[in-house]
């Protein structure tokens, strides 16, 4: 009798990644947990959690989860430039820096090659129509401010465009995050001066897509709200960029997020 072979079995880390799988893509179903989860945002929002954090000794003004899921994206594409609207006092700019560094370590000792960490092929570019002056010698005085540029000016006005366009020429895997002034024109203006830079493959993240999620006024002291938002210049610019995506997997996975279907995946 002839024995068909087996199939090969599958290593643990394949179940593993299998099974995290199936568990995220349960959360879609979930209804209570994704309320749940919602729930925790708001309320935390109401109480000013996410000004809570420091990255490397720099304010972050962002939610842990949101940091972890950069964090991924950056592993996962391996970008040789990011570019952020949004400053503020700098810790964004020194997480996507120091994960950039991390990557230059990393192919360092893949390749078994020597590294000066001071000198970089990876950029980061920080656009703000405000860098205020003891957040900017603050970043510059920071081990990573050799992996940033800092731009001053509004992200999209017409001479800023063209000195970040022209900065960008020459990098191949571009990662855009979009995390400035949070009403739909300013944010569809954003994604119109930006969006074309990222490449096949990677992302434009829009930040505070939630705000679509939040009750009216929630907001009350800011000009964005229900109806004016980053969400809804998202929905307005995909309409116009069939080249472009949502990708749901990143925010079910974190559940926690000021960026739900604010993930916007380049085809390739």
């Amino acid at each position: 009798m002839q024995h068909m072979p087996s199939s090969p079995q599958p290593s643990p880390e394949q179940v593993f990644a299998q099974e995290r799988s199936e568990r995220v893509q349960s959360y879609a179903q979930d209804q209570a947990f994704r309320a749940l989860s919602q729930t925790w945002l708001r309320e935390s929002m109401q109480h000013k959690y996410v000004y809570n954090f420091d990255w490397l000794g720099r304010p972050i003004i962002q939610y842990p989860q949101d940091m972890v899921g950069v964090q991924q994206l950056v592993w996962q594409l391996r970008p040789d430039l990011i570019i952020e609207t949004g400053i503020a006092h700098g810790g964004s700019l020194i997480l996507s820096a120091s994960l950039l560094a991390l990557l230059d370590m990393c192919d360092a000792i893949e390749a078994g090659t020597t590294l000066d960490p001071r000198d970089s092929a990876r950029k980061v570019i920080g656009i703000d129509i405000d860098i205020r002056a003891h957040n900017r010698a603050a970043i510059e005085a920071h081990p990573m401010a050799t992996r940033i540029q800092m731009v001053q000016g509004s992200s999209v006005a017409d001479d800023v465009v063209q000195q970040v366009h022209a900065a960008a020429s020459g990098y191949k895997t571009v990662l855009v995050m979009l995390d400035s002034m949070h009403t739909h024109d300013h944010v569809l203006g954003e994604l119109n001066a930006y969006a074309s830079l990222v490449s096949a493959g990677s992302y434009c993240v829009v930040f505070d897509t939630f705000v679509d999620d939040m009750p009216p006024k929630f907001f009350a002291d800011r000009p964005w709200d229900v109806g004016n938002n980053p969400k809804t210049a998202v929905r307005q610019w995909l309409s116009g960029h069939p080249e472009f995506e949502v990708d749901t997997a990143l925010e079910q996975q974190l559940q926690i997020t000021v960026a739900p279907q604010g993930f916007l995946r380049r085809k390739k």
